[in-house]
C-alpha cells in the first residue's frame, strides 16, 4: 500500500453551531493506570467543547464489547463514555489496540464510530483525521498483521472465544509488545510524509491529524500542507502527559490538562 491507493475518504460535516472540537488519541486506558483514568474522567465531565473526536487507542486493549456487560473496568469506561455522549457528540476512530470496539458499544454509549481516514469539514477547513498506523509504510510486519486482524473472519473467530481466553491472549500480545518496545534494537517506523501528502491532496484537505506514533509534533509538508501528531497520555509520567488538540476558527491549539 502506498499513498492514497485503495483508500476511501469518509466525510463528516460539522454543524454550524460547533465552535470548538477536541481531538485526542493514544490514552491507552487500563485499570492499572489510575492517574490517567482520573485525568480522562475529569476531562469528560468538564470539557466545554462542542464535540470530541477520539482517534484510536483509547484503550490499552479491547477484547470485545461483551467485556463491558459485567462490572469492572470496561463497564466503567462504557459508563463514562455514555455520560459524556449525553453532553456532546463523541466520535471514535479505531486504533491498533482497540480495533475490536464494535457497534454494540457504540449503541450502548451513544458514541459514533467513524472510518479511518475521515475528512472533518469544520470552520471552513477540511481536516483529515486518522489513527496514523496506515501511513507507517516502513512497518511492514505490523501492516501485514493489521490486514489480517481487520478481516471479518478473523474478528468473528476471535470474538467467538471465551472472554477469559481473549483476555489471556491480549495479555500475551501486550507483553510481547512491551518487550519489543524495551529492545534498543527495535526501530520504530514513522508516518511516511510522501504518503501523508498524497492522502491530503486526494482528500482536498490541508492538515492531517493523527496519533499512533507517540511523537507529538507539527510537521510542515510544504505547499501549505501540514501533519499534526497527537500526544499519548500518561498522567503519572514526569512531566505528565494529558494533552488534547482543540480545533476552532483560530486553528489548532494544544491544551495540556495536567
Amino acid at each position: 500500500m502506498s499513498g492514497h491507493e485503495s483508500v476511501d475518504f469518509a466525510e463528516l460535516f460539522a454543524p454550524a453551531s460547533w465552535r470548538t472540537v477536541d481531538v485526542v488519541s493514544d490514552l491507552h486506558l487500563q485499570a492499572g493506570e489510575p492517574a490517567t483514568l482520573e485525568a480522562w474522567h475529569g476531562y469528560l465531565q468538564t470539557t466545554p467543547a462542542d464535540a470530541l473526536f477520539i482517534l484510536g487507542d483509547l484503550f490499552e486493549v479491547w477484547v470485545g464489547d461483551d467485556a463491558a456487560e459485567a462490572d469492572g473496568f470496561e463497564h466503567d469506561m462504557a459508563q463514562w463514555l455514555r455520560d459524556a455522549a449525553r453532553r456532546l457528540p463523541v466520535h471514535f476512530l479505531h486504533g491498533n489496540r482497540d480495533f475490536l470496539v464494535g457497534q454494540a458499544l457504540a449503541d450502548a454509549t451513544g458514541m459514533h464510530l467513524i472510518a479511518d481516514p475521515t475528512v472533518l469539514t469544520f470552520q471552513d477547513r477540511r481536516w483529515l483525521l486518522s489513527h496514523g498506523d496506515l501511513l507507517c509504510l516502513g512497518d511492514t510486519d505490523y501492516l501485514a498483521f493489521r490486514a489480517q486482524v481487520r478481516t471479518p473472519g478473523w474478528q468473528q473467530a476471535f470474538l467467538a472465544r471465551p472472554l477469559a481466553e481473549r483476555r489471556a491472549l491480549a495479555r500475551e500480545i501486550r507483553t510481547q509488545s512491551e518487550a519489543r518496545k524495551a529492545d534498543p534494537q527495535t526501530l520504530w517506523a514513522d508516518v511516511d510524509d510522501a504518503a501523508a501528502t498524497q492522502w491530503l491532496r486526494a482528500a482536498r484537505a490541508d492538515t492531517l491529524i493523527h496519533g499512533h506514533t507517540h511523537r507529538p509534533a507539527d510537521h510542515d509538508l510544504d505547499h501549505g500542507l501540514a501533519r499534526v501528531v497527537l500526544s499519548d497520555w500518561d498522567a503519572a509520567a514526569h512531566p505528565p502527559r494529558a494533552q488534547l488538540l482543540c480545533l476552532s476558527a483560530a486553528g489548532a491549539q494544544r491544551v495540556d490538562l495536567r
